[in-house]
């Protein structure tokens, strides 16, 4: 049998193929393109950066309502410091000299260690602690985080214990193989130690010894950027992770940085910067949205507040803080309810939020952690409230002062805020919250923690 072959056919069944196959082929670059785009960073596009890179100019405002340091604290504000500290008197355990994370809940997060030694020196230089008293705690404090057992020996679990010291998982339950670690947390804890060793030096051999035995070089990785570890959900294996959005990224670097490790690849804001507008504000926030990337790029006031209070603005963290900040006074005047948006515990399932002015693609948002939209528990955070008046002065910040008149009991310390659905109060107390008031209250007599040295 004789097969013949109608070449004309076939090149006209090509010719009609050809077509859609460049549609295809075009499609399918150019998808890869724009993916590669939303991932990349300016760097990573070389010598024709400056072409095709998004890295924007974050315009700075020609002046800040930013308060002027005090020479004293007033009788109210002083009134304040001590219901903060009260919180830290109750929480406080004797025998390895750690603070409970959360109320009467004994762990801890080095977050909230952070928090903690914040204000302990805050409260200590304050007025409302004496020497013995600081240095006791501090000391104490600091040999059980050097006896802390390291998450595969290289760097601190997630959580520990305060009565125990030993490695627990998120219900405060034993974990010989430990959770992983949060590049956040231990890049805050630096920043912590920076202060410490610079203001009381007699602590220096031990944070130095702490620190000596961490594997910072496994957070940077080769790339000079943050890193963290988790468990994968279907094989319960550990996987290292980049770490932190826009705002917190640059927060943590800096404590990285003041320590003369190289986490200079996390710092610029520019990198990974989109702006998106609200009531005519363009807001920062990170282009890395969670459909790529497995984490949300929420843009809330925690990071902007601690880098005010601790380190002090720099020329791209002042401009985006404010932005957020009056960005949050508009929508106050538009709903009529006090806006301080932030990542908080809260009294109830899910237990721990984050409201957000914008997160994956959505502006006023509220997410609980495991991604779930959690709107019914916005509130007005008292930590954010508080610190938002204490870096900026203006009618607004005034506002935020008196909104959170309430939140606070004499006998237990300041709760989380106000749920705006409800008007009630948050009732969950802790670390977090109270110590960025005493950091907040520091920072009105001495200004940024990490830059002025101060003598007792």
């Amino acid at each position: 049998m004789k097969i013949v072959i109608d070449l004309s056919r076939l090149g006209r069944f090509l010719k009609k193929l050809v077509k859609p196959l460049v549609m295809l082929t075009a499609f399918y670059l150019g998808a890869n393109a724009v993916l590669f785009i939303e991932k990349a960073r300016p760097s990573d596009f070389g010598f024709y950066k400056d072409i095709f890179s998004k890295e924007l100019v974050i315009k700075p405002h020609e002046s800040y309502p930013m308060r002027k340091v005090s020479d004293s604290l007033s009788p109210q504000e002083m009134e304040d410091a001590k219901i903060a500290w009260r919180y830290f008197e109750n929480n406080y355990q004797e025998k390895t000299g750690l603070f409970n994370s959360v109320d009467q809940y004994p762990a801890t997060t080095f977050w909230d260690i952070s928090s903690s030694m914040h204000a302990l020196m805050s409260a200590y230089e304050i007025g409302l602690v004496d020497s013995l008293e600081f240095h006791h705690k501090m000391q104490k404090g600091l040999e059980s985080i050097n006896s802390f057992k390291l998450f595969h020996g290289e760097l601190p679990n997630k959580v520990y214990s305060t009565i125990t010291l030993s490695m627990v998982d998120y219900s405060n339950h034993n974990s010989e193989e430990g959770v992983g670690w949060s590049a956040m947390d231990i890049g805050r804890f630096l920043g912590t130690c920076s202060r410490i060793v610079k203001n009381y030096p007699e602590f220096t051999p031990l944070v130095n010894s702490i620190i000596s035995k961490w594997n910072i070089d496994k957070v940077l990785g080769r790339d000079a950027t943050l890193h963290g570890i988790g468990f994968s959900f279907k094989d319960k294996h550990p996987k290292i992770v980049q770490e932190g959005k826009l705002g917190y990224e640059e927060y943590a670097s800096k404590g990285y940085m003041i320590n003369d490790y190289d986490a200079s690849e996390s710092l610029r804001y520019t990198d990974f910067l989109k702006f998106h507008e609200i009531y005519g504000i363009e807001i920062g926030a990170d282009t890395r949205e969670v459909k790529y990337h497995p984490a949300y790029n929420y843009v809330l006031s925690e990071p902007y507040i601690l880098d005010g209070l601790e380190y002090g603005f720099d020329i791209n963290s002042r401009e985006l803080a404010y932005r957020l900040y009056k960005v949050q006074e508009k929508r106050a005047k538009k709903t009529g309810i006090p806006v301080a948006v932030s990542e908080d515990h809260i009294d109830k399932e899910p237990y721990f939020v984050y409201n957000s002015v914008y997160a994956n693609g959505k502006t006023w948002v509220c997410y609980a952690e495991n991604g779930d939209e959690a709107n019914e528990f916005k509130m007005l955070s008292t930590k954010a409230a508080y610190a938002w008046s204490a870096l900026f002065d203006d009618e607004y910040s005034q506002e935020l002062r008196k909104a959170i008149k309430g939140l606070s009991n004499p006998k237990k310390g300041w709760a989380a805020g106000r749920y705006d659905n409800t008007g009630k109060t948050n009732t969950v107390l802790t670390a977090n919250t109270n110590g960025i008031i005493l950091e907040a209250l520091e920072y009105k007599i001495h200004g940024p923690l990490l830059k002025v040295k101060r003598v007792k």
